[in-house]
């Protein structure tokens, strides 16, 4: 009974050899389920409307791949956020898609990450080093340089502003430095103070409330996004100033494009900056990934882009404006 029992596994252990020899490579390789690709998508929490915005957009860009296993998560701390990606990698991600919270403490995990070989597409917030396969982000320069320029000719080269900075990253580092540096070109306006109100509502409000209070004559203020330039109108309106000054905003709100588009005295324009960017980042990662042609395809992918930022003005604001937008 053995002796049969061994000729059997002889024969079939033949047989194997005779298929695999005689089937063509491509035949055997469509029997064989193949490696799900996994990518991780790290974002900030939905604490205003443009982080809102990113979560939608990254939503509706990972429901276009269900062949693609997703790891998803948001983060209202940098410490979250790391450890969720410190999760993703653990869980064995071929990709990550990151929108940091905040760009120096994400440094380290996004290095570490690529030291692993994860493919890393870096959205808006650049790391600080350059550990990313693929940097995207809008182009704050322009963003400050452009917000400065035109609050510089609406005052007339002369008068006395305050700034309401963002989260402590790349992107507010470029934006405060190039409208400062257009501001050089205008001695008689001056920069009575610039703080942090983190890119939040209610941050702007409080701080708003205590610069008023600070500076009794304010011409302007460049609130550099439109969150923070809602939480400062309404210390504005608490304060009864509202003839004294106007407001720069940023980043292309609906509510915003709005009061611009109705000509509201305190909005004479704002600046797009459109969340979306992270379904771009997302698509980069997939188009890369999914065939398992990573090296190949890395060859066609850009390092680096830049999206433009544009005006916007009571003249073209239809344009923009898209009230069924959840940003």
């Amino acid at each position: 009974m053995r002796k049969v029992f061994v000729m059997v596994l002889w024969v079939l252990a033949i047989s194997l050899g005779i298929y695999l020899m005689s089937t063509p490579a491509s035949v055997i390789a469509q029997n064989v389920p193949a490696k799900k690709v996994r990518i991780g998508v790290s974002i900030p929490a939905a604490d205003h409307g443009w982080t809102a915005g990113v979560g939608w957009w990254a939503k509706r860009a990972m429901a276009l791949y269900p062949d693609i296993e997703w790891s998803f998560a948001t983060a209202a701390t940098p410490e979250k956020q790391v450890a969720d990606i410190e999760d993703m990698m653990n869980k064995g991600v071929d990709g990550l898609v990151i929108l940091a919270t905040e760009s120096a403490p994400l440094t380290d995990v996004a290095e570490r990450a690529h030291d692993r070989g994860i493919h890393i597409v870096n959205v808006d917030r650049g790391f600080l080093k350059p550990v990313a396969d693929i940097f995207i982000e809008g182009d704050n320069k322009s963003f400050g340089r452009k917000s400065a320029q035109f609050m510089a000719t609406k005052l007339n080269g002369k008068g006395n502003i305050l700034i309401l900075e963002g989260i402590p990253c790349t992107v507010n580092t470029d934006r405060v430095e190039a409208f400062k540096e257009v501001m050089k070109g205008y001695p008689n306006i001056k920069i009575l103070a610039s703080q942090p109100a983190m890119w939040n509502r209610e941050k702007a409000l409080q701080v708003t409330q205590n610069l008023l209070t600070q500076y009794a004559n304010v011409d302007a203020i460049w609130a550099s996004d439109d969150d923070m330039a809602l939480g400062a109108l309404q210390a504005i309106e608490e304060a009864g100033r509202t003839r004294d000054l106007w407001m720069f905003p940023g980043a292309g709100m609906k509510d915003v494009i709005k009061m611009v588009m109705d000509k509201n005295p305190m909005f004479p324009a704002d600046i797009t900056y459109p969340p979306s960017m992270i379904a771009t980042g997302i698509q980069l990662s997939v188009s890369t990934l999914r065939d398992g042609n990573r090296p190949v395809i890395s060859q066609f992918m850009p390092r680096h882009l830049m999206i433009d930022v544009e005006l916007i003005t009571p003249e073209n604001a239809k344009g923009y404006y898209f009230p069924d937008s959840v940003y």
